[in-house]
């Protein structure tokens, strides 16, 4: 117990001596946090911005509540209805300064929402599809409900809409779990790694090999300082995500995310170890690891999601840890997940960290000679 304290407290000490090793480990994650939560703080839902020119029925008689609430998703620029005022207003639609014109044909009395012969024409652009049905989805809407104020029948049906994810997975909700996870792959693949190649060419294990202290002290100090750096990353992580400004909101038993950190501290750790065993020097260390870390934290989707992405790509990410302990982190921290969500996870990672850690053992170097 006392090597092992001794031990720990070196390496402790060592790191935080570092000041290279505390920016990448600490403040590097926590910046990408800090800005990729700014940049996507608003809303995914971006506004359309249409032109009306002239007098248009059913868009003037919106009631101001209707109108207050529309605004959220279509901004409306409205001009006088001469044939000069709609050939520019196309011109702008063409040069992608705006998504549509509407203005209307026929006659509508005055204050109506609409009449018998009066035809509501829109023009928009196929260039952006998304943003055209955006639009085409919300004058229709506009429209129908126009209809039925002026025929006065209420509808006998009535569909009620909301996207699930609305009130839950906000960007920091999915930013949060994947950057605290790839802040844990890097704190736990980096300092095995370097610290063991450091520690051999120094001989520095040589020594602790001579030394009445045995392997499983100098493992197990490791192990402990990345628990407890990964613990601090995780509370200062939360700690600036739950700030009124960013807004995450925590759900179900958030608290399994602490063992499922721990659960991924030791497999990003067995990475290192194996790395670390192979490598002669810093700067392999340093390939090896960036070869590992850089394109499982952009496959893995721990930065964006893999909804749209090729089939390969989410099939090779399924093979990697990043992405299953970040989705069972996102599950308890935003989805309301529990034990159903973590267990299998931390199963796996630890299944995974035995693995590896069994073959770092067996390209384990005492020194270099």
């Amino acid at each position: 117990m006392t090597a092992f304290l001794s031990l720990s407290r070196a390496m402790a000490l060592g790191m935080f001596r570092d000041r290279t090793a505390v920016f990448f480990t600490l403040v590097f994650p926590l910046m990408f946090l800090v800005l990729f939560g700014a940049l996507f703080k608003g809303d995914s839902t971006t506004q359309a911005k249409i032109v009306q020119v002239g007098d248009v029925a059913v868009l003037d008689a919106i009631p101001d509540k209707e109108r207050a609430q529309l605004r959220d998703v279509l901004r409306v620029e409205k001009t006088d209805g001469s044939a000069e005022a709609r050939a520019q207003a196309m011109e702008r639609v063409r040069e992608g300064d705006m998504d549509a014109v509407v203005f209307q044909r026929g006659y509508a009395p005055k204050g109506s929402d609409g009449a018998e012969g009066a035809a509501i024409e829109l023009r928009y652009s196929a260039a952006d599809s998304v943003r055209a049905g955006t639009v085409r989805g919300v004058i229709d809407s506009v429209v129908q409900q126009a209809n039925q104020r002026a025929t006065g029948q209420p509808p006998a049906f009535r569909l009620a809409t909301a996207q699930v994810e609305d009130r839950s997975v906000k960007p920091i909700q999915y930013l949060t779990p994947g950057l605290l996870g790839w802040a844990i792959a890097m704190g736990g693949v980096f300092g095995a790694a370097f610290n063991l190649v450091s520690w051999r060419k120094k001989r520095i294990l040589r020594r602790l090999w001579l030394a009445p202290v045995s392997a499983t002290s100098v493992i197990g100090a490791r192990v402990g300082v990345n628990l407890a750096l990964a613990a601090a990353q995780t509370l200062v992580f939360l700690g600036v995500a739950t700030l009124p400004y960013y807004g995450l909101r925590l759900t179900g038993h958030w608290w399994l995310a602490l063992p499922l950190v721990a659960c991924g501290t030791l497999a990003f750790l067995s990475i290192g170890l194996v790395v670390g065993s192979w490598a002669k020097t810093e700067e392999a260390a340093n390939g090896l690891a960036q070869i590992v870390i850089l394109p499982m934290a952009f496959l893995s989707g721990a930065f964006f999601p893999l909804d749209a992405a090729p089939g390969w790509v989410r099939t090779v990410s399924d093979f990697m840890p990043l992405k299953h302990l970040s989705q069972a982190m996102q599950d308890v921290m935003s989805r309301g997940g529990g034990w159903g969500d973590a267990l299998p996870t931390m199963g796996g990672l630890l299944a995974f960290a035995a693995l590896l850690t069994l073959l770092a053992s067996r390209l384990f170097r005492w020194d270099d000679a």
